[in-house]
């Protein structure tokens, strides 16, 4: 399981993935067909989202499947950005 921060223009969302990486063709390509187009995406500790979102990370991560699977953990751009320091973040992914 991975986590990732994605930040749009819209604001941000925290989401969890069964995929092997945080972030990937098939998961761009997911957020293409979301219509989210223009975007940064950041790698989440899965440890620090379970310690912070605690049992509501437990509940997402529950339904989450075992091939190609996206879960949103946290649809509140605002709190979502703010649960993490920049020094928590990993490297950027950028798409446009």
């Amino acid at each position: 399981m991975k986590a990732g921060l994605l930040i749009t223009g819209n604001g941000a969302l925290l989401y969890l993935t069964s995929n092997q990486k945080y972030i990937d063709d098939g998961l761009v390509q997911k957020f293409i067909s979301k219509g989210i187009t223009k975007f940064i995406v950041y790698e989440i500790s899965v440890d620090e989202a379970r310690k912070k979102y605690q049992g509501h990370f437990n509940i997402v991560a529950a339904d989450l499947r075992d091939t190609d699977d996206l879960r949103i953990l946290d649809y509140d751009g605002n709190r979502a950005f703010k649960m993490f320091s920049f020094k928590e973040l990993g490297e950027p992914y950028l798409h446009e």
